[in-house]
């Protein structure tokens, strides 16, 4: 899924860039026939990370939150783009790419489950479908979030780890970095990803739209 683009070889080297890359290039193939003529929204300048992700404080929370322990996550929502969706673990395919959630349920997302769970100290990692074959999928919306915005992802330990949303970009799918968007920053973090940037029916969508959200509260 996804290997007949170019940068193959580089796309191994790097698997982070790999799992947005090939993951969300082979979801936006799925897009040609959908009947969404105006296209998923693009994240707006004002949205735009600012600075890197380290320095970033809350505007909810002056004060560290604790991080969690490994739990796995269970649901997720986004009260600003409506999204009230259950999660599933995805991981690596029998080629070495990371899988994507089964396109015949479009309110579906999924967590790369190799990466750390929602909650803990480092990146955390949940990816969906921005449209399929049918219209609108579960994170058609994710460009629209604003700074300030919440996610929350309910966990299977009962815990729900509530993220603050500081900035929201679209990345050339040929020139993901990688290490900006999955590095550990020291704190629990979370990064939702979905197909963006513009769409041919030749070649899908030619970007990845990124959510860059920190842990501002549990409960």
């Amino acid at each position: 899924m996804g290997q007949e683009e170019g940068g193959a070889e580089h796309r191994r080297r790097s698997p982070w860039g790999a799992l947005a890359l090939v993951m969300l290039t082979g979801l936006a193939l799925m897009r040609n026939g959908a009947d969404v003529t105006m296209g998923p929204p693009q994240p707006a300048a004002a949205a735009a990370l600012t600075g890197r992700p380290e320095v970033f404080v809350p505007a909810t929370s002056l004060a560290p939150v604790e991080p969690l322990a490994y739990a796995p996550a269970s649901r997720v929502k986004i009260d600003a783009i409506k999204v009230d969706a259950p999660v599933i673990e995805v991981g690596i395919d029998q080629d070495g790419w990371v899988q994507a959630p089964p396109p015949d349920d479009p309110n579906l997302a999924g967590w790369y489950q190799n990466a750390i769970s929602p909650g803990q100290r480092g990146t955390a990692v949940m990816v969906g479908h921005v449209d399929t074959l049918r219209g609108p999928a579960v994170f058609y919306g994710l460009g629209s979030l604003k700074k300030g915005n919440h996610v929350e992802v309910t966990r299977y330990d009962g815990h729900v780890a509530v993220f603050e949303v500081y900035g929201v970009e679209v990345y050339d799918k040929n020139n993901f970095p990688g290490a900006r968007v999955y590095g550990d920053t020291g704190h629990p973090e979370l990064r939702v990803i979905t197909c963006g940037g513009g769409f041919t029916r030749t070649k899908g969508y030619d970007g990845n739209v990124v959510v860059f959200a920190r842990m501002v509260a549990t409960r």
